[in-house]
């Protein structure tokens, strides 16, 4: 990382804060124009959090690496792509830039800044699919990056896409976006109750894909010190 650690920080938490945005604002606007079609609703909040998602690698990726995701950054530090030092700044900066992004896309479409979801996402199921999430997206990356760098947003944007349709829980696939749409009790929320599941799932996917990707790389972790 060539870049000092303010600007890192400041990129995860303005990527991280457009995601959110990105993935709340546009669940608003697809709920209230679908006409209580869920399918078209779920079609049109996938198509534009897959778009910014490849905006958004491509802008901040050359700064901070463009993690936007508290599994990916573990995963990045146990590769040695990050010091483990700088952790728990980036977590702050994602969890941060969540909450933001929220608050935002609800500034936008004159909704309270928070308001604690009903959305239930509740069950083993449930906390399965956010597994298989995650540790596809995690896998994807952790390939993609050594095989061919230069694909790596939108071989992220078009999976995220994919999984909003094939995993029961929609992919959330992130702990930071996990949190911050427990904030939101539109399209795109989930219930308070409902997050610890998530998050367990999905942390629980870093050491698997760890294991995965040493096995087919014969790397050697970082641990922390």
């Amino acid at each position: 990382m060539n870049y000092p650690l303010s600007r890192r920080l400041a990129a995860e938490f303005l990527g991280t804060t457009f995601l959110l945005s990105a993935v709340v604002g546009s669940g608003i606007m697809a709920e209230r124009l679908s006409l209580g079609n869920d399918a078209l609703a779920l079609l049109a909040n996938a198509i534009a959090t897959g778009a910014a998602l490849v905006a958004l690698i491509h802008a901040f990726g050359p700064i901070s690496g463009a993690h936007l995701n508290p599994s990916v950054t573990l995963l990045e530090a146990f590769f040695a792509n990050l010091p483990w030092r700088d952790v728990p700044a980036y977590l702050a900066a994602q969890a941060l830039g969540a909450l933001a992004g929220v608050a935002a896309a609800h500034a936008m479409f004159a909704l309270p800044l928070y308001s604690f979801s009903q959305h239930a996402r509740h069950g083993a199921r449930m906390a399965f699919s956010e597994f298989i999430a995650t540790f596809g997206l995690l896998l994807i990356i952790s390939t993609s990056r050594r095989s061919n760098p230069s694909t790596t947003p939108y071989a992220v944007a078009t999976y995220i896409t994919a999984a909003y349709w094939f995993t029961a829980s929609t992919s959330f696939a992130n702990p930071a976006v996990t949190l911050a749409r427990c904030l939101t009790d539109t399209f795109a929320g989930i219930r308070p109750a409902d997050v610890p599941n998530f998050l367990v799932a999905q942390f629980t996917a870093v050491p698997a894909v760890l294991l995965l990707t040493n096995w087919f790389y014969r790397l050697r972790p970082r641990l922390p010190e």
